[in-house]
């Protein structure tokens, strides 16, 4: 056993107390026109990166394409509540308080016949700049997966944090794929009108990025609804709200699944205790809390393995119910032979 005396003890609680300096508040104003700016950018090889395990008959990798402590979670979780309130349940938690940091998760699913890739990170456009972002190519060569043998690319969505790896100077990164979006969010980012919005705002880039990543791919691109097939053992569900053709999707294997929710959290804690609260990246916020509490009960009633993009790395774990909201169990063993 490991000796922990009380002077380790009380020099480990020393360190702990020491302050850190504090970080820029952003508010919903600044949130809107610059995103949100990492406050303490992790250095990109920073383990752990890369983690697999095994579902059924399947592989399944996820990669951490971005990390980066970030202001929040006050407003991107719980814009419609008073900061202190969500302060508090951070605190209660035992997380600071106004600052985080969120995953930023692609997922590879290896069936045997096929390699699909859910989500593309930030690529050199995206949320997260590099060296903190943009990460996913570098990753898939050390995971062993080369960019040309992913068969199938999935898109939850079109922001840019899961779009901007598509393209790498000018060319599609995944040679050989054929691609998969939802119908309703490419036709909403189709439309001209997206160009309208501010200059700044996240919309108006993610609209950008879509004409120069996506639409170029338009004849290797499959348009799917709620209930299509994408492969064999993937479906396609819905969770519109956060886009409006936001999609999440079922893979099961030999009896056993996996749930990739996209962005239905942008916060393990925050998300899932309080449903309700409003997102600030959410395009229609009713839907999205109504998207999540379906989408967490499913979850917490199946018991099933999620994908989660923005929860912290590994970005894999299970939902159960706590009171009238949720918990996030992240995965550790459970899965280990």
């Amino acid at each position: 056993m490991i000796d922990l005396t009380r002077r380790r003890l009380a020099a480990s609680a020393l360190a702990l107390a020491v302050p850190r300096p504090a970080s820029a508040q952003v508010s919903s104003a600044q949130i809107s026109s610059v995103q949100v700016h990492p406050t303490q950018v992790c250095p990109p090889e920073t383990p752990p990166t890369i983690h697999r395990v095994r579902l059924g008959g399947f592989t399944v990798t996820t990669l951490l394409d971005a990390s980066a402590m970030i202001d929040g979670p006050w407003p991107i979780v719980g814009e419609d509540r008073e900061r202190v309130e969500v302060e508090a349940l951070m605190r209660e938690n035992r997380l600071p308080p106004n600052r985080f940091k969120p995953g930023f998760t692609p997922t590879v699913v290896q069936t045997g016949r096929e390699t699909v890739l859910f989500d593309t990170g930030n690529g050199e456009v995206g949320f997260v700049p590099r060296p903190a972002g943009g990460q996913l190519a570098r990753l898939l060569a050390r995971a062993g997966i080369a960019p040309e043998t992913i068969d199938v690319v999935v898109l939850t969505h079109c922001h840019t944090d899961h779009i901007g790896g598509l393209v790498e100077g000018g060319r599609p990164v995944f040679a050989r794929a054929r691609y998969v979006v939802g119908a309703a969010e490419d036709a909403f980012w189709r439309d001209p009108s997206r160009l309208s919005a501010p200059p700044e705002s996240n919309a108006f880039k993610s609209a950008r990025v879509f004409r120069s990543h996506l639409l170029p791919l338009a004849d290797r691109t499959t348009f799917v609804k709620p209930g299509d097939t994408v492969a064999p053992g993937i479906t396609a569900l819905a969770a519109f709200g956060h886009t409006p053709g936001h999609l999440a999707f079922h893979v099961e294997s030999a009896g056993q699944g996996l749930l990739v929710w996209g962005d239905c959290a942008h916060h393990e804690v925050a998300s899932l205790a309080r449903p309700d609260w409003q997102a600030f990246f959410d395009m229609d916020k009713e839907r999205g809390a109504a998207t999540r509490r379906t989408i967490y009960d499913m979850a917490a009633t199946d018991g099933i393995l999620v994908a989660a993009y923005h929860t912290a790395f590994p970005s894999l774990g299970y939902v159960v119910r706590q009171g009238t909201g949720y918990r996030w169990i992240p995965l550790t063993y459970q899965l280990d032979p």
